[in-house]
């Protein structure tokens, strides 16, 4: 008989959908860091974006399969918590990551999507000269950094006087909802300075719908996705925020490793998240699987 001991490490990775590049590129960190350490991986995501009942289905399917260890990204932060403590309940360790659940697991692996909404924010009234009327695009009331961040927006908004917000629609962190939220902003406000958006998807969205009104404004958005590299450098876009989802996908996948390998692992691991502008952006001007991976050291002291 073979010797179990010898087999591969499986880490089956929950992701929410595969319409957001921004999970395209935590698909691939995850990847890239079995890989190397001899690991594979087995993915979930649902067929429907963000689908709640999909993503249960999954869980289901995945326990069926007894990985050694789960990567998990939940469509909703509270609709999967019961999911999630199926999985730890089975034994198997489990790391969280961008989106934070009120569940205990192995660890947490994100940003402070307070802060990272509040930077754009700030970047954004500042590019406006401190004034003008602003609209936003919420993410999925399900997503807890799409929540957060909007907290973020209205800390900004509290200390900014001089900007008023004169409408919000949610655009599901997708591009085609998206733009259609935008353009029915278009068609209520007749002056929008500047559009907040949570997300780069979304912000391409706004950039689209604004295309086909004929009408402009300073649109800022959160990842710092290759292509919003490109608007901001040549000004379509004023801003983004590096919520990296490679880098925050890499560390959890390291984190699982580590658990599995007997050393130790925080609850908890945050990753900074820098402002983009076209004062820097340069340096993200890298294709995702030309990226270094990210150092453990340098997250976890």
């Amino acid at each position: 008989m073979n010797d179990p001991s010898r087999q591969p490490v499986t880490l089956a990775v929950f992701t929410k959908n595969r319409v957001n590049p921004a999970y395209d590129a935590a698909r691939l960190a995850t990847d890239r860091i079995a890989a190397a350490a001899g690991a594979r991986t087995v993915h979930y995501v649902p067929g429907t974006p963000d689908h709640v009942a999909e993503q249960k289905a999954l869980v289901t399917e995945a326990l069926a399969a007894r990985p050694d260890a789960v990567l998990f990204n939940p469509t909703d932060d509270v609709a999967m918590e019961e999911d999630v403590a199926r999985i730890s309940a089975a034994g198997l360790p489990v790391a969280v990551f961008i989106n934070r659940m009120n569940v205990p697991v192995l660890t947490f692996v994100g940003s402070d999507d307070v802060g990272v909404g509040e930077t754009i924010a700030r970047a954004l009234f500042q590019g406006l000269g401190g004034t003008g009327k602003v609209v936003a695009l919420d993410g999925t009331p399900g997503a807890r950094t799409a929540r957060d961040r909007t907290e973020g927006l209205m800390r900004a908004l509290a200390e900014s006087p001089g900007i008023e917000l004169v409408g919000s629609r949610i655009g599901y962190l997708q591009e085609a909802p998206a733009r259609k939220a935008m353009k029915g902003l278009l068609e209520a406000h007749p002056q929008i300075d500047g559009v907040w958006t949570a997300n780069d998807v979304m912000a391409f969205g706004a950039l689209s719908a604004l295309q086909e009104a004929g009408r402009t404004a300073t649109v800022v958005g959160i990842n710092g996705l290759p292509a919003a590299i490109e608007h901001i450098e040549r000004g379509a876009m004023l801003a983004s925020v590096d919520f990296s989802a490679f880098n925050i996908a890499a560390i959890a996948t390291q984190a699982v490793l580590r658990h599995l390998a007997g050393q130790p692992v925080p609850s908890e691991i945050m990753v900074p998240a820098e402002l983009i502008d076209r004062s820097n952006c340069h340096r993200w001007k890298v294709p995702f699987a030309q990226r270094p991976i990210p150092n453990w050291a340098d997250f976890v002291q």
